[in-house]
């Protein structure tokens, strides 16, 4: 194996691993409070994470999937259940 710079993990690239799992966490949060006010964080979080690595795209599309799939369920289900939006 050669050692190449664009082999090597670069500790922002577990940064930005963490911000995508924060994300994530954040996005399946939504399902049970209030998305309006989680969801720009997650965004932001995901978006930040995007910025810093190219390693983890896989994760950090799989988290501007599960953000936007969570706000709109977990906005059905304020609206079902009465609760506050926002």
């Amino acid at each position: 194996m050669s050692s190449t710079t664009s082999e090597t993990w670069r500790p922002t690239d577990a940064i930005a691993g963490l911000l995508a799992a924060a994300a994530l966490f954040i996005g399946f949060l939504e399902l049970v409070y209030r998305p309006f006010r989680l969801t720009p964080v997650a965004v932001i979080l995901l978006l930040v994470a995007t910025v810093m690595s190219r390693r983890q795209q896989r994760l950090i599309a799989l988290g501007f999937a599960v953000v936007g799939v969570c706000f709109v369920a977990g906005a059905a289900l304020q609206v079902w259940t009465k609760h506050p939006l926002f």
